[in-house]
């Protein structure tokens, strides 16, 4: 995607930007730890609240 094109979608973003390797890895982190055994078989949204808005 060239910088002209990611400039125009980040603004249709609740966040006003794409999200990082690092955001997916804290939710990573969570699911792989003891706090979030208890989560299994659900489909996680991990898009910064991007779908939401419709």
């Amino acid at each position: 995607m060239d910088a002209e094109t990611r400039d125009a979608l980040a603004g249709y973003h609740p966040l006003g930007r794409f999200g990082t390797p690092r955001d997916i890895a804290g939710i990573t982190a969570f699911l792989l730890s003891d706090a979030g055994r208890w989560v299994s078989g659900q489909l996680l949204h991990t898009d910064g609240g991007f779908t939401a808005r419709f």
